[in-house]
């Protein structure tokens, strides 16, 4: 089946290729690769809405099936910073000064006030309209320095167990961080509404 997904994210669609492949998607495409340009405002206050206002914009631009994800960090100890405003906080525009923006923010906290987590939510449209949705999380800590050449945005500081998530293989990391869980679930969903056309919610999480 063929499938776009709403980024042009290059490792978040790299991610998204490896977790669909088994699911059998055989062609999985970003906005680059189906030549389509959709950037439609997000102006939703929550994950969830921001992801449905992308997946429906691009629907709006072809007949395949749409996947569309809007993740992000939320640092307790920053009252759920940067949560929805992940990739654009604050006004910062690498990774790398962003990660070193929050663990200046985070000097000298104990890792008991350094609890973290990682929020995805999916919004799937198939290519008859029906919409599935779910959302999955991933608990951890935020380490003390950058750790690991893998991954991108916030892995290297988000400590999952032992290893930040930038240091996990993609086989690690996909059975357990938050757009993987996110990603079982809107599959499950979808085949338990499959004859249903309304709009289906469920949550996962992983803990270190």
């Amino acid at each position: 089946m063929k499938l776009i997904i709403a980024s042009g994210n290059a490792g978040k669609v790299r991610e998204y290729k490896a977790l669909l492949a088994p699911l059998g998607f055989t062609e999985v495409l970003s906005l680059k690769d189906a030549g389509i340009v959709s950037d439609p405002e997000e102006t939703g206050a929550t994950f969830e809405e921001n992801a449905a206002i992308k997946a429906r914009a691009l629907k709006e631009l072809c007949d395949c099936a749409v996947l569309a994800d809007d993740s992000g960090l939320e640092v307790d100890a920053l009252g759920g910073e940067p949560g929805v405003y992940s990739a654009r906080y604050k006004g910062i525009k690498t990774d790398e000064e962003k990660n070193e923006y929050i663990l200046g923010r985070l000097a000298g906290l104990p890792d008991e006030k350094r609890t973290a987590r990682f929020v995805c939510v999916i919004h799937f449209i198939y290519p008859d309209g029906k919409e599935v949705a779910a959302r999955g999380v991933c608990e951890g800590i935020i380490g003390r320095e950058p750790l690991g050449e893998n991954g991108f945005g916030y892995d290297p500081i988000f400590m999952y167990g032992e290893k930040s998530f930038a240091q996990l293989s993609q086989e690690e990391k996909s059975a357990v961080s938050h757009r993987g869980n996110a990603l079982r679930d809107c599959w499950k969903n979808f085949q338990r509404i499959n004859e249903e056309k309304n709009y289906a919610y469920t949550k996962t999480e992983s803990r270190a």
